[in-house]
């Protein structure tokens, strides 16, 4: 199978016509809209008739923007050399800029509307978009002026977006010196991590020991674009009036504090449980002092799970379809279309990512296929992302962006869907590896998650103080990770360059991008588990739920399935659920 992916669907070329043609009809929209706003945004008369223009004019100048932006992007994200991606990139960050005058003229004219509720009752197109309308109209208690938000805006081109963009090719071209069967190689540094899940012992200690020395050739310069980042949104906040950069991140995420301390409190009650099941598997590896970090990802049992890229493939879209065959079809066709790139090569990104591409009705998915069972559970969490795509396509373009923290639902059902899957058919050998591997990923998700929440806290309280050097960060990322897995881990071999490696903490509009993944384990958890009790009637009602999520807070959302985020209990009840697999690997661990 071929595994890189046709962007075709979005421009043949940069040079295309196409693409020349919508660049430059952006160009003119965005003018038009500004004279627009600043001709109609004076007084609120002819009220649901300017709305109705401005969510028409808006619309169709993000459609454009984000075909050209997911163009160019995409096409960095696998060759981070290309300068036509990495132009285009750049010249769209500074055309959007155009666009903040006639957002913040809107943003405060709706600000200034009596009885909105009532005018948006009046529009057919206005109900349509009514929770865009009225988030729109609170967020405008944040609007700076017009003329600081066109600075605001400027100057992030130069700050943190180009930060963002140092870090990315920093590491996406980052080569680690590394002696493999007794050759020395230069590997790029998806190659050297994914070393993280082979065999054999020696292997993966090597690689982590040549990671960590490969960073020391760009720590200073990423260090330098995380303290840039965090400080411009750490002072961009304060000029908002946000309290913090979390009150923000919670905010945009349509989330509360009470929800998000509620989950908080019940992944530090589940800590001991998974330190339990790190010393187990410390045990069982041959280490007296808890487990190495190199050991994190190791394989455990005799049992070697692997895949090729067509039999992942085919057990990922006959697994899909035991919980319904619309996101079987989805997969096969994301499969078969190429809309998947899982080759590694040099100057491609690591990790794996999921764009949803609305404006064509399809997704595009990025990652990097070893043939793990590991790399196929990526493969199906991506999936999940791009399926909730698929429930969205029928959706206003405005409603389709959803919240980070619900972002993660379908692709860790999705997950759970093929790691249930997977035990069904293995040996007893695979199984206790399929349930190893299961608790491995969750422990990243509640434990690795809740480290970097920590680091990430005390980041922002030291950055306020001055820049970080990359001592200092690294000392930081040591307290968080013990603080974290406790005894669990050898704390000789733990993983200070974690805050390098990492992109979720390389972005100016996405901080604390790490509780939102512990939210949709155990959210996904939890209706895994409802889905069983009922699943023919939970299929239609979960594709329900996927298709709102742009157009409801957090706790609305969970409301369809009568789950209530703010207590503690529901966290509780899906935790639960891992503590028993934990338990269920202890005693077979005990049993070998």
């Amino acid at each position: 199978m071929n595994m890189r992916w046709d962007l075709d669907v979005l421009y043949t070329s940069f040079d295309s016509p196409e693409c020349k043609r919508d660049w430059e009809e952006l160009v003119q929209q965005i003018q038009d809209l500004k004279k627009w706003a600043n001709e109609h945004l004076h007084s609120t008369e002819n009220a649901v008739s300017k709305m109705e223009s401005y969510i028409t004019q808006l619309t169709s100048i993000l459609q454009k923007q984000y075909r050209l932006y997911s163009f160019a992007e995409l096409t960095a994200s696998v060759d981070a050399r290309n300068e036509q991606a990495l132009q285009l990139s750049e010249r769209i960050q500074e055309l959007a800029v155009e666009k903040v005058e006639p957002s913040v003229q809107f943003q405060k004219w709706i600000g200034t509307l009596e009885q909105l509720g009532e005018l948006i009752s009046k529009s057919d197109l206005l109900e349509e978009h009514r929770f865009f309308l009225e988030e729109t109209a609170e967020e405008s208690k944040y609007m700076l002026s017009e003329k600081e938000e066109i600075i605001v805006a400027k100057m992030k081109n130069t700050g943190s977006n180009a930060w963002t963009k140092l870090q990315e090719s920093l590491t996406a071209n980052l080569l680690v010196d590394i002696v493999v069967d007794g050759e020395k190689k230069q590997l790029p540094l998806p190659v050297v991590r994914n070393m993280a899940f082979e065999k054999d012992a020696q292997v993966r200690k090597d690689a982590y020991e040549a990671e960590l020395e490969a960073y020391k050739k760009v720590d200073d310069a990423v260090a330098a674009a995380l303290n840039g980042i965090k400080g411009e949104v750490i002072t961009v906040s304060k000029l908002r009036g946000y309290e913090s950069a979390l009150e923000k991140t919670l905010k945009d995420s349509r989330m509360d504090k009470e929800t998000l301390d509620a989950m908080l409190t019940a992944m530090r009650e589940s800590l001991p449980a998974f330190q339990r099941y790190y010393r187990k598997k410390a045990e069982l590896l041959g280490h007296a002092n808890g487990l190495p970090f190199y050991d994190l990802f190791a394989p455990v049992g005799e049992a070697d799970m692997r895949f090729t890229y067509q039999e992942a493939r085919d057990f990922i879209v006959k697994h899909f379809a035991s919980f319904s065959d619309k996101l079987s079809q989805y997969a096969a066709r994301a499969f078969d279309n190429r809309w998947i790139d899982a080759e590694i090569r040099e100057g491609k990104r690591g990790g794996a990512f999921c764009d949803n591409l609305h404006v064509v009705k399809e997704s595009r998915i990025m990652a990097n296929f070893t043939g793990s069972f590991n790399d196929v559970s990526t493969l199906a969490h991506e999936l999940g992302h791009g399926y909730h795509g698929e429930c969205l396509v029928d959706e206003a373009f405005l409603n389709s962006d959803y919240p980070m923290p619900i972002a993660e639902t379908a692709s860790i059902l999705c997950e759970t869907i093929i790691a249930d899957a997977a035990l069904k058919e293995a040996t007893p050998e695979e199984a206790f590896a399929i349930l190893e591997n299961d608790i491995s990923g969750a422990g990243q998700v509640i434990v690795d998650i809740y480290s970097r929440f920590l680091f990430e806290s005390a980041l922002f309280a030291r950055r306020q103080e001055g820049s970080l050097s990359v001592k200092e960060l690294n000392a930081l990322m040591l307290q968080a990770q013990k603080d974290a897995y406790g005894e669990g881990l050898d704390h000789q071999y733990l993983h200070p360059y974690m805050w390098l490696c990492k992109p979720h903490y390389y972005s100016a509009d996405y901080n604390y991008y790490n509780f939102p993944y512990a939210f949709g384990l155990l959210f996904a958890k939890g209706l895994y588990a409802e889905y069983q009790k009922r699943p023919e009637a939970f299929v239609k009602q979960y594709d329900e739920l996927l298709s709102v999520t742009g157009k409801k807070s957090v706790a609305d959302v969970a409301a369809i399935m009568d789950v209530d985020v703010r207590s503690v209990d529901f966290w509780r009840s899906s935790l639960a659920l891992i503590k028993k697999d934990i338990e269920t690997f202890l005693s077979l661990a005990d049993a070998r």
